[in-house]
């Protein structure tokens, strides 16, 4: 697979943490230079860079310029023409978050992603409460901003929203569910399946073919959960982090 070398700022990450951030994503070991340059050129302090498992040299070419590896993420892909959308189970009801509910989501992804492993909080120079924040502003978004997803799907137990995931269409025949979430308490009563299952049916309505599922390594709950409903591995990215001026 292809993986084009993309560079640039990231405004959000440098209000939320107060420090200047580059993000990339990587495909071959020779963008590393360029990369460097780009953040010395525009007075990075961090530098958070993506690139695909499949190339070790890439890794090995951040590690000896000095990144350090902070998380690994696996893409698992449905296919929906391969075998019927399994039937909807239990007393979960799923439907589209309604104006009003970001407030709601918010709390969930809050409760949801606390002390989640992500490659935020595998960095010990960042605020951990901070890395919190995190997946709540991008949970809120994805409710209230345009272009950062395409659906929001809530779960319901008795009337109460126990879960959520996004949707957003990264081509014409494919959709990437980019951030889920399930309330601590209501984990175990089927609210992931039964929002995987929807989103299933949300892209089959729109004539897609493929759903897409990145989440952690180490998240073999999810792959289990994922690998139950169809889902097969696609391909994965390592996660690094490069301080070039300690924060504070």
């Amino acid at each position: 697979m292809s993986v084009p070398f993309e560079v640039s700022l990231s405004v959000i990450d440098e209000a939320r943490f107060g420090v200047r951030t580059a993000k990339a994503m990587l495909g071959l070991a020779a963008d590393v230079p360029t990369l460097l340059d780009f953040c010395r050129a525009n007075g990075a302090e961090l530098a958070i860079v993506r690139c695909p498992t499949l190339d070790l040299s890439i890794a090995q070419a951040l590690e000896c310029a000095g990144f350090f590896l902070t998380g690994t993420l696996l893409h698992l892909k449905r296919d929906l023409t391969r075998k019927p959308i399994p039937p909807k189970t239990g007393a979960v009801k799923v439907r589209p978050v309604k104006p009003g509910e970001e407030v709601i989501i918010g709390r969930l992804a809050a409760d949801a992603f606390r002390g989640y492993r992500g490659h935020y909080h595998a960095d010990p120079n960042l605020d951990p409460a901070k890395c919190d924040e995190v997946y709540v502003d991008w949970a809120i978004r994805s409710c209230t901003t345009p272009g950062v997803a395409d659906e929001v799907l809530v779960a319901e137990d008795n009337g109460e929203i126990v879960g959520f995931t996004t949707l957003q269409m990264v081509s014409a025949d494919t959709a990437t569910s980019w951030l889920s979430g399930i309330k601590h308490a209501a984990r175990g009563q089927h609210a992931y399946r039964s929002l995987k299952i929807q989103s299933m049916l949300w892209l089959q309505e729109r004539g897609g073919r493929w759903n897409i599922s990145p989440t952690l390594l180490s998240n073999i709950a999810v792959q289990k959960a994922l690998a139950r409903l169809g889902y097969e591995p696609s391909h994965s990215y390592y996660t690094f982090h490069k301080w070039f001026r300690m924060a504070g």
